[in-house]
C-alpha cells in the first residue's frame, strides 16, 4: 500500500477508509493532496480486497475547498499552466466518480467548493446535522467549473444555477433536500450512521454494484431508443454470470451469498 503525506488510507476487512489529513487547513485541497487523492483512488479501483470506500476529513471539517496558498500560487500561473492544473483537478474528480467500488462520504463541519464537489462524486453521503456547504467560487471571481458536471448530475440544473450563481452558504438540511446529501445524523451518531450505510452496501454483489455505477453513466449518453437494448444486455450478462447465479442460489436456499461470508 502506498504511503501518503496529505491523506491516510486504512483498511479494515473489505472497507477502506480514506482520510484527508490536513486538519490545520480544514483539509483544503492543494496540488499535493489532489495528486494523492487521484493516485489513492486509482489504487482502490484495482484492489480486489476492497468492497466499499469511506471518504472523510480529519478534524472539524470535511474539506474547505481550495487551499489559500494553493490559490495564491495558481493566480500567478500563465494560461497554459492554469489549464494543466485545472485538468489535474478535473481528473481527480473523474477518478473518484469512476471508482467501481461504492464510495461513502462522511461529512462534518464544512464542505466548501471542491469539498462539496467531493460530496457530489460520492455514491452515498452522510452528513453531520450542523455541516455547512457552499459553492462559493463566484465570490472569488471564478466558477465551480471542474465540479459542475458532477454537481449538476447530483442536484439538477435548477439548484445548481441558484447555488453556483449566488455562492450562498446552505445548511445540511437543504443539502439533503436537493439530493447532495442522503442522510443526516447528530454528531454523536455520525460514525454509526456511516457504518450502517457501509453495511447496506456490503450486502450487494460487488460485480453488480460496479455494473450499476457504469450503467448509470452510460444511460446519460445513450439515446432513449437504444436504452432497452443496453439494459437488456446488462441484466442478461449479470443473470448468466457467476455472481448472479450465486445470488439467485443463495436467495432460493435462504443463505448468505458468498460475498457476505466472513463480513
Amino acid at each position: 500500500m502506498t504511503d501518503y503525506e496529505h491523506l491516510r488510507r486504512s483498511d479494515e476487512g473489505a472497507v477502506a477508509t480514506v482520510t484527508l489529513a490536513r486538519p490545520d487547513s480544514r483539509n483544503a485541497l492543494n496540488a499535493a493532496l489532489i495528486e494523492e487523492l487521484t493516485r489513492c483512488f486509482e489504487e482502490l479501483a484495482d484492489d480486489e480486497r476492497v468492497r466499499v470506500v469511506v471518504l472523510e476529513g480529519e478534524g472539524r471539517s470535511f474539506c474547505a475547498g481550495a487551499d489559500v496558498g494553493y490559490m495564491r500560487e495558481v493566480a500567478r500561473f500563465a494560461y497554459e499552466e492554469n489549464l494543466e492544473d485545472a485538468r489535474r483537478l478535473g481528473m481527480m474528480f473523474w477518478v473518484l466518480d469512476e471508482c467501481p467500488k461504492p464510495v461513502v462520504a462522511k461529512i462534518r463541519g464544512a464542505a466548501i467548493g471542491g469539498g462539496a464537489g467531493l460530496v457530489a462524486v460520492a455514491d452515498v453521503a452522510v452528513a453531520e446535522e450542523g455541516t455547512r456547504f457552499a459553492f462559493s467560487e463566484v465570490r472569488l471571481g471564478i466558477a465551480p467549473a471542474t465540479i459542475a458536471p458532477f454537481v449538476v448530475r447530483k442536484v439538477g440544473v435548477s439548484h445548481a444555477r441558484s447555488l453556483f450563481l449566488t455562492g450562498e452558504p446552505f445548511d445540511a438540511q437543504r443539502a439533503r433536500e436537493i439530493g447532495l446529501v442522503h442522510e443526516l445524523a447528530p454528531g454523536a451518531d455520525l460514525d454509526a450512521a456511516t457504518a450502517e450505510q457501509v453495511d447496506r452496501l456490503l450486502r450487494g454483489g460487488p460485480m453488480a454494484q460496479a455494473t450499476v455505477k457504469g450503467l448509470l453513466r452510460r444511460l446519460e449518453t445513450t439515446e432513449p431508443m437504444d436504452q432497452p437494448g443496453l439494459t437488456a444486455r446488462v441484466i442478461s450478462e449479470l443473470r448468466a454470470g457467476e455472481e448472479g447465479q450465486e445470488g439467485l442460489a443463495a436467495f432460493l436456499m435462504r443463505r448468505d451469498p458468498n460475498w457476505r461470508r466472513g463480513l
